[in-house]
């Protein structure tokens, strides 16, 4: 660098040539020149004041020492300056890998480049629009836009974050409703969630696990007493459009107020719901119901409407275990609804055929069992060394004119542990909730029943089962013997019993005095048409007249002989007053 500067065949314009090319090739003689500029300026200067073009050594030399002495002090703060910017040099270059968009339309970009990008990444375009990398293959990888993709054009670069798809989970999110990438979406203020978790975890082995034990009360009476649900369990909701299917979950939401207001940490559950393909307006009246419960502050919702990119839908499930895990993993309880699958299969029907990816059975793709069966499989019961806590998940899906023989499902149903089947006929009927209790099945709640329940719904499951066989019968003729006549109006009050408004979701010792009145006899001579209000005067009486009945119910757990001639006392003082 030295020779070159002092030759003196060297003009000044070819000198700065070269030091703009070593500017350019190396960082730290740009450094360099940063201080050496100004005397470079006046060197240039002194030789273009020569009439001759010819460079004069001595000239420069005398400009250069006379600079030199004025500048004695400073020269040596200019080195020690000068040593500081070259070993604070930093030589590390930052790579980013990219590509660019081969084509793209029908929210999927092909692009080209990103040899190194993992499966399901997120990637970033140039429009600031995310995507998540789904097929590679050998010259292109195939990515699915999370948004409009009008936004991309070919040509555009498209960038990797070298992170899989996460979102922000913790107790921050309770209360707010956030979309499927966790941004929110309800105009409350940023979340604040400090700690995020990937979308798509692999679920608990067999070792963490324990099997169900606590129940998980929904408060309606024909899911308590008939399919009760445990704490860890996966439940399956399953029936036509319009029967019924999200108010049992929204009911089930709205139920664990009376836990979640307590200070034990054990008993509370925390509720998670998944819209899924839904219209906004739904999703809107939802979080209105929800916030006039007063169940909003223990629930987060995410929503991926039916105007939302497929994506989104697809992954908007993931997205919500994740946040219901992370109760999971630290020792609490939660409750996760997907509502509904029906929907994400369709999505990620769509994704899988815009891919190019081969369709099989209804044109879903050969691994939308996989899609299913690991995210249910997230829902676990932990033991004891890995917390204890738990993950309920009750899956909703929609089946066409009642078909549960149906691809989906039948998947779906062949994953959980039991389904609550939900038919139009009753509903039309006016038996809502519209539970056939006949296919409706739950394979280990039975074992997180409460004993009280279990004494009073045991006898009634027979029963009805019993009355199912015979009602078809008693529409050909009254020539019944005593016992089936028994059976069928035994059966007729108690379905009658178990109905049950919306958004009013009963307490469990609430359930076990009204069943038991009707699976010990003491309504079969009520008419039917009256079985409903004897229900509200009754828990109104109770309620008022005899808190320590329901108190001992609720604390034993069970019903001892004591508690029986209570209870029996209790219905039979009731009803010489109500039919009187």
């Amino acid at each position: 660098m030295t020779s070159s500067l002092n030759n003196p065949n060297c003009s000044p314009y070819s000198q700065h040539a070269r030091v703009q090319f070593h500017q350019r090739t190396n960082p730290l003689y740009s450094h360099f020149f940063s201080f050496q500029a100004p005397f470079l300026k006046v060197l240039s200067a002194s030789t273009s004041h020569s009439g001759s073009a010819a460079y004069n050594p001595s000239r420069r030399l005398v400009f250069s020492d006379s600079v030199l002495t004025r500048n004695k002090h400073g020269t040596a703060e200019v080195s020690s300056i000068l040593e500081e910017r070259i070993l604070g040099a930093d030589m590390s270059a930052e790579l980013e890998e990219t590509g660019r968009v081969l084509s793209i339309g029908d929210g999927i970009a092909r692009v080209y480049g990103l040899r190194n990008v993992q499966a399901e990444e997120m990637v970033e375009f140039s429009s600031g629009l995310k995507g998540m990398s789904l097929n590679l293959e050998p010259d292109n990888v195939g990515v699915v836009v999370f948004g409009n993709d009008k936004l991309i054009k070919e040509g555009d670069i498209v960038k990797r974050t070298g992170a899989i798809v996460d979102v922000p989970v913790g107790d921050e999110l309770l209360g707010r409703v956030v979309d499927a990438l966790g941004n929110v979406i309800d105009g409350k203020g940023p979340l604040g969630a400090k700690i995020r978790r990937r979308v798509g975890l692999k679920a608990p082995g067999i070792i963490p696990r324990i099997s169900v034990k606590e129940p998980m009360q929904t408060g309606i009476k024909a899911v308590d007493s008939l399919v009760p649900i445990g704490r860890g369990q996966r439940e399956l909701i399953i029936g036509d459009r319009q029967t019924g299917k999200t108010a049992i979950a929204i009911d089930t939401i709205i139920n664990q107020k009376r836990f979640n207001d307590g200070t034990d940490e054990k008993k509370k559950l925390y509720c998670i719901y998944v819209a899924i393909g839904q219209k906004r307006s739904t999703v809107a009246q939802l979080v209105k119901r929800l916030t006039n419960a007063d169940a909003m502050k223990y629930t987060i919702v995410v929503s991926a409407t039916a105007s939302d990119a497929a994506p989104l839908q697809y992954l908007a499930p993931y997205s919500g275990c994740s946040m219901g895990e992370y109760f999971r993993d630290n020792g609490k309880h939660a409750l996760i609804i997907y509502d509904d699958l029906s929907k994400q299969a369709v999505a990620y029907r769509q994704m899988s055929l815009l891919l190019r990816r081969p369709p099989g059975r209804e044109a879903y793709p050969g691994d939308v069992f996989y899609l299913h069966s690991r995210l249910l499989e997230r829902a676990a019961k932990m033991n004891d060394q890995f917390g204890g806590g738990s993950l309920t998940a009750l899956p909703v899906i929609e089946t066409q004119a009642g078909d549960v023989s149906a691809y989906i499902p039948t998947n779906v149903i062949s994953i959980t542990d039991g389904q609550i089947f939900l038919e139009t006929e009753l509903f039309y009927k006016g038996i809502r909730p519209a539970i056939n209790v006949g296919l409706s099945v739950s394979r280990v709640g039975s074992a997180a029943q409460t004993r009280a329940m279990k004494q009073v719904a045991g006898t009634m499951k027979l029963e009805l089962a019993q009355y199912r066989e015979v009602a078809a019968f008693a529409q050909f003729g009254s020539d019944l013997d005593a016992a089936t006549q028994q059976l069928l109006n035994r059966g007729v009050r108690l379905t009658e019993l178990l109905k049950q408004g919306q958004y009013v979701p009963m307490a469990i010792e609430e359930q076990v005095t009204v069943i038991y009145a009707g699976v010990r006899g003491h309504l079969d001579k009520m008419d039917p048409s009256k079985i409903t209000k004897f229900e509200n005067a009754f828990l109104a009486h109770v309620k008022s007249q005899h808190q320590e009945l329901l108190a001992t119910v609720r604390t034993d757990g069970k019903i001892s002989e004591q508690t029986d001639a209570k209870m029996k006392e209790v219905v039979l003082n009731f009803l010489s007053t109500f039919e009187a």
